[in-house]
Parts: C-alpha cells; sequence; structure tokens
C-alpha cells in the first residue's frame, strides 16, 4: 500500500482527490476531516462526509451519508431491492481513510463492487487493519448473525499523506467537540 500516484489510474486519483475535499468540508464543519464518493460508470452519483457532531449521531459516517443519499433517491425513483443491489455491486467508493468496522459491513451488506481508501485505521479499520470485512472468507461476528455480503475489493495507500495531513491539522488545531477529559493531562498534573 503506497501513496504513489503513479500506481493508480487517473481516474482513481481524480475520484480520491474529490473524496478529500469532502473531508476538508468535514473539517470546515468542525467534523472529524473524512471524506468519499460512490462512482458508478465513471461518474460520481454520491458524497458524504462525516457529520456526526452535526447530527448528534455517531453513525452518520461520511460512507453512511453516501448511501443514505443514494437509497434515498433510489427510494423516490421506487427502485425495487434486485435494482437497488444490481446497482451497487458496480459502484466503487473512495474514501480517505479506511472504512471503520461499521462502515466495511455496511459496505459488504450492501454489496459494493470495490473500495479506494487513503490512510489505514488503526483503531477501527474494518479493512484489514483491526478486522477484514470486506473478505468474502471473514468469519461472521457472532454466531448467526446477519448473512454477509460477498466481500468487495480493497485497496489502501491511496494518496494516504494527504488524508494523515488532514487528521494532523484537525487534532492540532483541537477538538473543540471533544469530550473534557476525565483525568488531568500530564503536564498539569506534575504542576
Amino acid at each position: 500500500m503506497s501513496s504513489l500516484g503513479e500506481e493508480y489510474p487517473d481516474d482513481t486519483l481524480t475520484f480520491m482527490l474529490l473524496a478529500i475535499e469532502q473531508a476538508k468540508v468535514a473539517m470546515d464543519c468542525l467534523e472529524v476531516p473524512v471524506g468519499c464518493v460512490i462512482v458508478e460508470d465513471g461518474k460520481v452519483i454520491a458524497s458524504g462526509r462525516n457529520r456526526t457532531t452535526e447530527t448528534r449521531n455517531a453513525t452518520r459516517h461520511a460512507e453512511m451519508e453516501a448511501i443514505d443519499t443514494l437509497l434515498e433517491q433510489w427510494r423516490e425513483k421506487r427502485l425495487s431491492q434486485s435494482e437497488v443491489a444490481k446497482i451497487f455491486s458496480k459502484c466503487k467508493l473512495y474514501v480517505t481513510c479506511e472504512p471503520c468496522i461499521m462502515c466495511a459491513a455496511a459496505l459488504s451488506f450492501i454489496g459494493i463492487k470495490e473500495v479506494f481508501y487513503g490512510c489505514g485505521n488503526d483503531k477501527f479499520g474494518g479493512c484489514g487493519s483491526i478486522l477484514s470485512l470486506h473478505s468474502s472468507s471473514s468469519e461472521p461476528l457472532i454466531s448467526g448473525g446477519a448473512p454477509r455480503g460477498e466481500g468487495f475489493k480493497c485497496n489502501g495507500g491511496i494518496m494516504a499523506s494527504e488524508a494523515v495531513s488532514l487528521f494532523r491539522s484537525f487534532y492540532e488545531q483541537g477538538n473543540p467537540n471533544a469530550p473534557k477529559p476525565h483525568r488531568p493531562l500530564a503536564q498539569q498534573a506534575t504542576q
């Protein structure tokens, strides 16, 4: 997994740049800077950014926002479940950070074709860092749980340094929405 642009086709980098733009919008809205786009046949059909603080809903990750946008459009068009499944099976998702376990499971359930991501997610990654929910051979999390999709292709490290840079900028400026620490910071405790 590398962030060198020469390893990927131009359209991959173009779509990842669009995901990074969504992440910048999230950061401007004081959200953790993660953004994504969903592409079908070379065309962006949905985009999303983190909105957990704005909505006060911890499930409103960029991927879930984009998925819900599409589902609402397709609901209005009265598409059947099989029509929706067929469309998702042709879609690719470009996201600035490895999908978390929740998002990777959702992407597997809907049957997305392929995911391209920037930096890994060492705390919550669902595409290899913690769990491999993109792999059709991975075991169910809960015995007797809901059936999984067939899995999806996953490509990481695309423009990773740009994604990491956004995270650094966000956390260096301080997250005004973060809860107050329960224990004193190390430097305060020594004073």
